[in-house]
Parts: structure tokens; C-alpha cells; sequence
């Protein structure tokens, strides 16, 4: 059996969402649908305020749908209580969001090993893994770097590091190379990329520019509150 056919590494079954808008229900998401394997890249695309980031979020279990099945590893996130669905996150889901959200004042360093000391790992492993990170993004010499001393790129790419630090099963990405200019763009993309495949992980990403999504495995789309592949 291939790993197309095996099990999800993230499947979302009928999610709907919907939030009140001048005390009115606004619907988000109307029963979306997706399994992305283990392995695949997959950009979800869609017009502004058509609910990517409400999907997202309740992918990565920081938002709960109001109905719907999420299962992560085989595991139904949605009988799961509050400690447990923040447990799974923790130990199978990274995020890089459109900013940052580094913390200044810590070290490009410190920044990747506090969610792994904060995920129990000791300060010497911690260290290791984040200087590893920093050399597959090639952001090494700027390992003692605060945020404020980095690139935009640079610091984009200190977040994606942060993300893999726990060796997360799925990458969740929202528009992380929204606020790059082209260029930078592409690079931080194709390092996303590249630690992507050598880390053996999948991609949710959600991004308004369609030649990045192209580049993906699969391509998306929500609209009007419904997931269709394109």
C-alpha cells in the first residue's frame, strides 16, 4: 500500500464554522473536506475573508468547529478534551504564521529551543536541533541575532526553523511569505520547501499567490464556504 493510500497524517470531515456577525450567523465553512498524506504539499487557496484561516485553525486545533471530524495520525481530535487537543497540537503540528511572532528579546537561537525545552527537552538536545535548523536555513551566522537585528526573510526563516523544532508530523502555514517582497519570497518558499521533503513532513499551506501554489503538490480552493480541489 502507498502512503497515498495509507492513513492520513491530517483528515477533516464535514468541518463547519460559523461566527455571529451583527447578530446574525454568519456561515465560514459549509462541510469541508481534505486528507492530506504523508508527504503531500497542499496550497489552499481562496479569496480574502473566504475562511482560510478559520480552516486552518481548526486543522491545527486551535479553533474547534462546530461540527465536523478532525483526525490527526489516526487519532479523532473532537473526543478529545481541552489538555488533550492541546497535547496532540503540541506533538504533531508546527505553524508559521504571515508575522513572525518571534520573541525580541531572545536570540534567533533561543527562539527555536524554548518550545523544545518547553516540550521537555533538555537545553543541550534543544541547542543541537536548533543549531541544526538554523544551518539547513542557512542562518547560522545569525544564530545570536535578536529579531530586530534580522531580515524580514531572516526572520521568516527563524520562524519556519521554530516550527519544525518539535519535529511536528504537519507543517501549517498561513500566508508565510505574505509580507515579502517577491524575491525574498521565493527563497523563503523554497526553503519551506526543502525542509519540507527533508523532514519526511506534510504542508498545509493557505497563500494568495497562485505561482507559489502551483509549485505544490495539490492546490485547494475555498469559496462560498466549500473545499474543492483544483
Amino acid at each position: 500500500m502507498s502512503e497515498r493510500e495509507g492513513q492520513a497524517v491530517l483528515q477533516l470531515c464535514g468541518i463547519t464554522r460559523a461566527f455571529e456577525q451583527a447578530g446574525e450567523p454568519l456561515q465560514v465553512l459549509r462541510g469541508c473536506s481534505l486528507a492530506i498524506h504523508a508527504g503531500e504539499t497542499v496550497a489552499l487557496i481562496g479569496p480574502s475573508g473566504s475562511g482560510k484561516s478559520t480552516l486552518l485553525h481548526s486543522a491545527g486545533l486551535l479553533e474547534k468547529p462546530d461540527a465536523g471530524q478532525i483526525i490527526i495520525g489516526g487519532q479523532d481530535a473532537m473526543k478529545l478534551d481541552d489538555g488533550g487537543r492541546t497535547a496532540l497540537r503540541r506533538r504533531t503540528i508546527g505553524f508559521v504564521y504571515q508575522f513572525h511572532h518571534l520573541l525580541p528579546e531572545f536570540s534567533a537561537l533561543e527562539n527555536i529551543v524554548l518550545p523544545q525545552m518547553i516540550a521537555g527537552a533538555t537545553r543541550k538536545a534543544a541547542e543541537r536541533r536548533a543549531r541544526d535548523l538554523l544551518d539547513m536555513t542557512g542562518l547560522t551566522p545569525r544564530a545570536n541575532n535578536r529579531p530586530g537585528k534580522l531580515s524580514g526573510g531572516e526572520q521568516q526563516r527563524v520562524a519556519i526553523a521554530r516550527a519544525l523544532a518539535n519535529n511536528p508530523q504537519l507543517l501549517i502555514a498561513d500566508e508565510p511569505t505574505g509580507n515579502l517582497d517577491p524575491a525574498t519570497a521565493e527563497r523563503v518558499f523554497e526553503i519551506l520547501q526543502n525542509l519540507v521533503q527533508s523532514q519526511h513532513l506534510s504542508l498545509l499551506m493557505a497563500t494568495h499567490n497562485h505561482d507559489l501554489a502551483r509549485k505544490m503538490g495539490r492546490v485547494v480552493e475555498i469559496r462560498d464556504g466549500h473545499l474543492s480541489e483544483i
